[in-house]
């Protein structure tokens, strides 16, 4: 598991200016809440936001979700006065659009640092352009504050001058490098979102798609999404069944001295059981989640 794992099957994107999405995102089943200060909200809008944003954060009622704030990027006239005020409005993290380079990490983390940020205050880091895929790895190892990579597959496909097919094909190569850079540096990575909300069967399968590659979870743009989501990216009953049993098989032959095991045909050594065990801990904190 990752060095900060918590459960991030559906991560929903909700616009800062919007108080009634706010209020909302308290009762949805969603894991976590980014809270957008950039794509969602209009340029005559930002400051306000900024404040609803801080004040739904300071009334609190979002139980066990996760917080995160998108601020605009540190080029833009927004971009300082977001991280400064993101510093110290209670979030669990600050997400960084379209990083490209350690140097991005770096400028935000120095900004809130000096505007009082907790040392907890993690750094996500949205993915979605060309560089940014070159150079995943040194953005996963920038800071200890570097929590997660983010997906932004719609400005990726731009810049990539790509289809956005159901396979998602031409972004292999792109997700692929994600992946190893967030898998290597013990950092969550989170899939991007399925944009055509009439296609209940297309979005499933993206998120099964997601789940098989390796993703912690996918970043969503509507509440109706959110229970497919937690599904595709949960642990089934059947693997948390299979996961206990073979840590109890393991263990049992462990005590004979043995390093592996036979269960039901298969063959159990350490990597399965370590495995196993990551599956068994995300279910147990999905279900404190869920009855929190």
């Amino acid at each position: 598991m990752s060095k900060n794992a918590r459960p991030r099957r559906s991560i929903l994107y909700m616009p800062g200016s919007n108080a009634r999405a706010l209020e909302k995102g308290r009762t949805l089943a969603a894991d976590g809440l980014i809270l957008d200060l950039e794509d969602a909200v209009a340029p005559d809008a930002k400051e306000e936001a900024r404040g609803r944003i801080r004040d739904a954060i300071k009334e609190g009622g979002y139980a066990k979700r996760e917080l995160i704030v998108r601020v605009n990027a540190m080029d833009t006239s927004w971009g300082h006065d977001d991280l400064v005020a993101a510093a110290t409005m209670g979030a669990d993290a600050v997400l960084l659009p379209k990083v490209e380079t350690a140097s991005t990490v770096h400028r935000a983390e120095a900004i809130l640092k000096t505007s009082g940020a907790a040392d907890d205050l993690a750094l996500w880091c949205m993915m979605e352009t060309p560089l940014g895929m070159l150079h995943a790895e040194e953005i996963s190892e920038a800071s200890p504050r570097v929590g997660a990579l983010v997906m932004g597959t719609s400005d990726l496909a731009k810049d990539l001058q790509c289809a956005h097919t159901r396979d998602r094909g031409a972004f292999i190569t792109s997700l692929g490098l994600c992946l190893l850079a967030a898998r290597a540096a013990g950092i969550a990575i989170l899939d991007g979102v399925h944009l055509d909300l009439n296609d209940d069967e297309g979005f499933e399968h993206a998120c099964r798609q997601g789940a098989e590659w390796g993703f912690d979870g996918k970043t969503l743009i509507h509440p109706k999404t959110i229970d497919a989501a937690n599904k595709a990216f949960a642990p089934s009953p059947e693997e948390v069944e299979w996961s206990k049993k073979i840590i109890t098989a393991h263990a049992e032959a462990a005590q004979d001295g043995k390093g592996i095991v036979v269960v039901d045909g298969k063959l159990i050594e350490n990597l399965h059981v370590l495995n196993a065990e990551r599956l068994v801990t995300m279910a147990q904190a999905i279900e404190e989640m869920e009855n929190a």
